[in-house]
C-alpha cells in the first residue's frame, strides 16, 4: 500500500516540542493504540500525530490534513500538517462556510433566523441526504433557522439551495472572501441562487473553525447557534464522535462531507468547561468502498478511531479562549 504521508508531512515539523516528542522514545508509532491522557500539550499532539499516521496507513488512499492542539497563551501546536494547503473539493465540510456567510447577514440585520423560505417542488433534490425530500408535500415553508438546523445537522441537500435564496453564490464568496477565506468557496453555477458546495483546504478549515470558537468570526449569539447544531445529537455520529457517550459527544462540534470517493470531516473538541482544546480538519479520498456513505468504510473508520484518540489525548488539558458551554439535550417520551 503506498500511503501519501510521511512522518514529516503528518507532525508539522515546524513545531519542534511536537516532532521532538514524537520522533523519540516517548511516542512510539504504536502510541495510538493505547490511548491515554496527556501531561502536556506538546504529548498530545505527539499522541494525535502518531494516531493520524498510522490510522491513514490502515485506511489507504489519499489524506489531506491540519490538527492542532491548544497550548496556554502560546499558538496551538500544529499535531498534522499534510498537504494542509491543498485546495480540494470540501463537499458538505463547507456547509459550515455557507452557514457563516448566511448568518454574517443576520448578524447584520439583513436576514433574521425567524423568516421564512419556501420550500417547493422545484428545490427539493430529489433523494438528497436529509429531511426535505422526504416531505412528499410542497409548496410549504420553514424559518431560515429551520433551514440552517436541517443544513448542519443531517446535512441536508436541499438546505444548501434555501440558504441560496437569502445569500446568492457571489454575495457568499465575498463574504468569505472578506473574512480572509480566498479558498473557500462555493462554485456558482447559471442561477445565481444555486452553487456546488465548492472548495477549501485543510488549513483554511481549521482557520475557520478557529475563529468561530475565538469569537471574530461571528456575533456571540450567532456563534453559539452555530456551535449548538455541531454539537447536537442529531449532528454527524459516524466518524470522529462514533466511539463516545453521548456527554462527550456534546464536546465535539463536527461537521462531515461525503460525496464519490470523498470522506471528510472538520470540527473542534471542547474541554470539560467548553474552552476548545482541540482542532480537526480531515479531507480523504480514494479509500476502498466508494458506494458505501455508512460507518463501514474505511475513511469513517479511520476517523472514528482517531475521535477516541483526539479526545483521551486531550483529556487532561484546558482549552484556549471563550467557552462555549453545551445545551442540555436529552430524549423525551412525548407528553
Amino acid at each position: 500500500m503506498t500511503i501519501r504521508v510521511n512522518r514529516r508531512a503528518a507532525l508539522g515539523i515546524g513545531t519542534v516540542a511536537t516532532a521532538g516528542t514524537v520522533l523519540g522514545a516517548a511516542a512510539p508509532a504504536s502510541a495510538a493504540a493505547r490511548p491515554r491522557a496527556a501531561a502536556t500539550p506538546a504529548e498530545a499532539a505527539a499522541q494525535v500525530a502518531a494516531g493520524y499516521a498510522q490510522e491513514t496507513a490502515r485506511a489507504g488512499g489519499n489524506w489531506q490534513a491540519y490538527v492542532s492542539v491548544a497550548n496556554g497563551s502560546a499558538a496551538p501546536l500544529v499535531a498534522v500538517a499534510d498537504e494542509a494547503d491543498r485546495r480540494i473539493e470540501a463537499y458538505s465540510v463547507n456547509k459550515i462556510a455557507v452557514a457563516v456567510a448566511v448568518l454574517d447577514k443576520v448578524d447584520r440585520g439583513l436576514l433574521t433566523l425567524a423568516q421564512r423560505v419556501d420550500v417547493t417542488a422545484s428545490i427539493v433534490i430529489p433523494g438528497g441526504d436529509g429531511i426535505f425530500s422526504l416531505d412528499g408535500a410542497y409548496p410549504s415553508s420553514v424559518t431560515l433557522g429551520h433551514a440552517l438546523a436541517a443544513l448542519l445537522t443531517v446535512s441536508d441537500d436541499t438546505a444548501v439551495r434555501l440558504c441560496g435564496l437569502v445569500c446568492p453564490a457571489a454575495e457568499l464568496n465575498q463574504i468569505l472572501v472578506a473574512k480572509g477565506f480566498p479558498n473557500t468557496q462555493v462554485q456558482p453555477v447559471a442561477n445565481p441562487n444555486r452553487f456546488y458546495l465548492g472548495t477549501s483546504t485543510p488549513r483554511e478549515t481549521h482557520d475557520l473553525l478557529r475563529k468561530l470558537v475565538g469569537g471574530t468570526l461571528l456575533s456571540a449569539s450567532s456563534t453559539a447557534f452555530l456551535l449548538g447544531l455541531l454539537r447536537s445529537p442529531i449532528a454527524f455520529t459516524d466518524g470522529v464522535r462514533r466511539e463516545m457517550s453521548s456527554t462527550e459527544r456534546a464536546r465535539v462540534a463536527t461537521k462531515a462531507g461525503w460525496f464519490d470517493t470523498a470522506r471528510h470531516e472538520a470540527g473542534i473538541v471542547f474541554d470539560a468547561a467548553g474552552a476548545p482544546v482541540l482542532t480537526y480538519a480531515l479531507f480523504a479520498d480514494g479509500q476502498a468502498g466508494a458506494g458505501d456513505f455508512g460507518a463501514t468504510h474505511p475513511a469513517v473508520q479511520a476517523r472514528a478511531r482517531l475521535g477516541r484518540v483526539f479526545l483521551t489525548a486531550v483529556a487532561g488539558l484546558a482549552g484556549v479562549g471563550p467557552a462555549h458551554r453545551a445545551a442540555v439535550q436529552r430524549p423525551s417520551n412525548g407528553g
